[in-house]
């Protein structure tokens, strides 16, 4: 039977807060995962060949658990005001399958270009500015539908309308995704390691609030519709 939310007064309080929980959990969760990353890259420049191209896309898919578990928990902080029904073992997993999954999809085009890049003794060359921010918009549509996707399915089990899940968090990742892709060019750019560090936390704090205000809103609009598909 589907549980309708616990009050029916107003939902819009819970906006800011969830805005806030994604943010931050972006920060923490996203960042450590860039921190995995950075240090993958600069154990692997040193070495050559289709090995340490394909250990390196694993293990960064692998550090998705991370950031899975951050952001499920974070918004899992929110959402039991909204739908008490939605426990924390529910919600948290599928955010850490969609993220694994993510992670993974996300890291084929590197990794195929990298392999391709190897098997020609050539160095992978990097898109234009502008088709870099269309390629980081689309990923983030793709990504965005995939990161929903388990999330939509514990959803749809309490709230009306749930399959809006997946349309608001593509078009969130659309629009987050290219922040990320040009604050890792100018974390380069920066030339220390204390400048990156701050550029990029920046940019993940700024992404994790874009995000979460945009599928924030479809949100509010399902906890204000209550239970039911």
């Amino acid at each position: 039977m589907l549980e309708r939310r616990a009050t029916t007064g107003n939902v819009w309080p819970a906006y800011p807060r969830w805005v806030l929980a994604n943010s931050l959990a972006e920060l923490v969760g996203l960042g450590a995962t860039f921190a995995i990353g950075m240090g993958l890259f600069s154990g692997l420049d040193e070495t050559s060949g289709a090995a340490p191209t394909i250990m390196s896309a694993l293990l960064m898919t692998s550090s998705g658990v991370i950031e899975g578990v951050v952001v499920g928990l974070a918004q899992w902080w929110v959402l039991r005001d909204l739908w008490p029904a939605i426990s924390w073992r529910s919600w948290a997993p599928a955010t850490v399958v969609g993220a694994l999954v993510a992670w993974f999809l996300g890291s084929l085009p590197m990794t195929l270009a990298g392999l391709s890049g190897a098997d020609q003794g050539q160095p992978v060359q990097e898109p234009e500015a502008a088709a870099m921010t269309l390629l980081a918009a689309g990923m983030g549509l793709v990504a965005g539908l995939v990161l929903a996707f388990p999330q939509w399915r514990v959803l749809r089990t309490t709230a009306r309308r749930a399959w809006l899940w997946l349309p608001a968090n593509s078009v969130a990742w659309a629009a987050g995704m290219p922040i990320i892709f040009a604050a890792v060019d100018l974390a380069i750019e920066r030339g220390t390691v204390v400048g990156g560090v701050v550029t990029m936390a920046v940019a993940l704090l700024v992404t994790g609030a874009v995000v979460g205000a945009i599928h924030g809103t479809a949100l509010v609009y399902l906890a204000r519709r209550g239970g039911g598909r």
